[in-house]
């Protein structure tokens, strides 16, 4: 291979596409088990309740909004 193909442009965005992708699918991961942990409370039936359903949304709102919030401090101290 050649060295300077590790160096080049499209390697670095591809890597930095991939890194965050695997950001955002971590994310969404310890989204899921929170929230899941915190909202659906018995065994799960065929459906969600109108509160689970509601508390899992309210909890996803506020994970995104403090993962945005910690994102842009950590952009603003580079």
């Amino acid at each position: 291979m050649d060295p300077s193909a590790l160096n080049s442009p499209e390697l670095e965005r591809f890597l930095s596409e991939e890194k965050e992708r695997a950001m955002v699918n971590e994310m969404v991961a310890k989204l899921t088990s929170a929230c899941w942990d915190k909202c659906i409370t018995s065994t799960p039936g065929s459906k969600l309740s109108s509160s689970e359903s509601s508390c899992l949304s309210n909890c996803a709102r506020s994970y995104m909004d403090m993962s945005l919030i910690i994102m842009k401090r950590f952009q603003s101290m580079n």
